[in-house]
């Protein structure tokens, strides 16, 4: 009997010291990967907002972020404010959406803040099926291009099988009505944005204010 309790001792401690050691493991990878993965993340943001506000130039403009919350909603959305000295190139929204086929997908859309046009999209992250959803990023399909030059706000932000102006991802009709659910909330924390930096359609310009700046 003393010798069974010995050995069942033994593999409890056995497996205590396992236990420890990978979870000592898995947090000694936490740390070292955590900061290339945020640096990474960043640089893919930055990427975007030049390839969506081309007139941005990084060494001569700044990037003002702020958050928003829209009303209704927990999740707050960033929104990204893109100047030349002090006149308002654009401003870009990480949007997102929890209705897609791969559950939720992220992504930015610009908006010419004198027309209230969106300027264009780029999409930061999706799990959408290959071939099928994830031709909601323009690398894949035109899909995207669609929404460019529109104002959001006068269109009918639904697919046409459902009485509205958008043209489905053929095959994938819930990634399109996804990706109209992340432009919708993305037009209205830009309105919100608008509202609060004392914005209108006949203003380019603003005075930077003192929320924070970031180099993207």
């Amino acid at each position: 009997m003393a010798a069974k309790e010995s050995s069942l001792l033994k593999l409890v401690l056995t497996l205590t010291l396992v236990s420890l050691f990978a979870a000592a493991a898995l947090a000694s990878v936490y740390v070292i990967t955590k900061e290339p993965i945020a640096q990474s993340s960043q640089k893919k943001k930055s990427n975007a907002i030049q390839a969506i506000i081309q007139s941005y130039n990084p060494e001569t403009g700044h990037i003002q972020s702020e958050t928003v919350n829209i009303e209704g909603e927990e999740e707050p959305i960033t929104v990204h404010i893109a100047y030349q000295d002090e006149t308002v190139l654009g401003i870009v929204v990480e949007t997102y959406t929890n209705k897609a086929f791969g559950g939720r997908f992220d992504i930015m859309v610009g908006f010419d803040v004198e027309k209230d046009i969106v300027l264009g999209t780029e999409v930061l992250s999706h799990g959408e099926t290959p071939g099928l959803g994830d031709k909601i990023d323009k690398k894949k399909s035109d899909f995207s291009i669609q929404f460019n030059g529109k104002n959001l706000a006068e269109m009918n932000l639904k697919v046409k099988k459902e009485g509205g102006e958008v043209d489905a991802i053929t095959a994938a009709t819930i990634s399109s009505k996804a990706f109209c659910d992340a432009l919708e909330r993305g037009q209205k924390a830009y309105l919100l944005i608008k509202e609060k930096l004392n914005l209108n359609p006949e203003q380019a310009a603003s005075e930077p204010n003192n929320n924070e700046e970031v180099a993207l």
